[in-house]
């Protein structure tokens, strides 16, 4: 395999929408890079989780934010916000929705092994 890869988000390798939410993820060896816009009103437990069960996201997150802001929460009660600029991690067992009114715009990168939190079905 070459070490040297590329991937368009312009013809991502998979699409998912499900409400208020567009993934696209592109395949680059080892590792699954996906764009993900999630309208303003999007939460986990209202557009996803009717799609994949269980009662939080079960999904590891780590990605940048370009635009909008996100409040998460994790099952323990911890709970963030991030914004347009910050970097981020969500541990899996979490629930998140979009706090601004422009779509929250964020890159997040995995392991291609793991299924990305927009499809990660519930045990």
């Amino acid at each position: 395999m070459s070490t040297l890869i590329k991937g368009s988000f312009e013809s991502p390798d998979l699409v998912k929408t499900p409400d208020k939410t567009h993934a696209a993820t592109v395949e680059i060896g080892p590792f699954n890079a996906t764009k993900l816009i999630l309208e303003p009103g999007w939460k986990w437990s209202d557009c996803v989780k009717p799609h994949v069960g269980g009662e939080s996201c079960q999904a590891m997150h780590v990605g940048i934010v370009l635009q909008g802001s996100m409040t998460c929460i994790h099952d323990d009660g911890n709970e963030i916000s991030v914004h347009e600029g910050d970097a981020y991690t969500f541990a899996p067992g979490h629930d998140g929705w979009v706090t601004s009114d422009v779509p929250f715009i964020a890159y997040e990168i995995i392991s291609s092994g793991k299924d990305f939190g927009a499809w990660k079905k519930a045990e």
